[in-house]
């Protein structure tokens, strides 16, 4: 993966519109599940090649180190081997001199191969140390970002719970007659009323019943005093 491609993905990702997607699905809350798994992968994905990136920079900055002070080695062995070389020479020892100066020569041309590496390998590693910034901080938008999906998440599934609370409160409510009140109330007083009604009825059928009795009373005393008189008419006839 190269480093364009990293860093184009990193900065994509931590620009998405969480809003526009959620207006757009048809069930916010899997839309937002989905969003954080695809994030955390993502996430999970970039941080590795972020880091192979980074380890590599790092690399760099080794050898780039490394071949510095190789310079500074070779020139100071340039130099000892130049001072023996200017001391035998004074002793006149000639031929030992042109051998220190020719390894002198040998350590100039290590010490000019080793600046040239460093300084080819200073843009390169500029390079790089500007897009492990950017990563980094794509890598941070990126976190941020998932953060804010979280809360989002959270905050859908409460505001979810509590709309379905209402709406089964509601449902109940429905069966209520809530422009009448006291409809049940009335319905149970008639009730009560025509319980009443009836045993009024049936009281008064019950009273109605004894003075018939007490009437057939009256009119069998009057046929028994009768019945009394005939008899005495008759004992005073004979």
């Amino acid at each position: 993966m190269s480093k364009q491609t990293i860093l184009g993905r990193v900065t994509q990702l931590a620009k998405a519109n969480i809003n526009a997607l959620l207006d757009q699905a048809e069930d916010p809350q899997k839309m937002l599940d989905q969003l954080i798994r695809d994030y955390g992968n993502n996430i999970s994905e970039a941080e590795q090649a972020v880091a192979t990136t980074i380890g590599n920079l790092r690399l760099m900055e080794q050898d780039h180190r490394e071949d510095v002070e190789a310079a500074a080695e070779w020139g100071e062995k340039a130099l000892a081997a130049s001072r023996k070389a200017d001391e035998l020479r004074a002793a006149g020892s000639t031929a030992d001199a042109d051998r220190f100066d020719n390894l002198a020569k040998v350590a100039l041309g290590r010490q000019l191969q080793s600046e040239r590496e460093a300084k080819t390998a200073e843009p390169t590693i500029a390079a790089q140390t500007e897009v492990v910034d950017k990563l980094k901080s794509g890598l941070d938008s990126m976190k941020a970002k998932l953060t804010e999906l979280q809360a989002k998440r959270d905050e859908l599934v409460a505001r979810a719970r509590t709309a379905q609370a209402q709406n089964t409160m509601l449902d109940a409510v429905k069966s209520i007659d809530v422009l009448d009140p006291t409809s049940e109330i009335s319905r149970f007083e008639d009730k009560v009323r025509r319980e009443e009604a009836r045993a009024l009825g049936k009281e008064e059928l019950a009273a109605s019943s004894l003075d018939a009795q007490f009437e057939s009373l009256d009119d069998l005393g009057r046929r028994s005093e009768i019945e009394a008189r005939l008899a005495a008419l008759k004992n005073r006839a004979a």
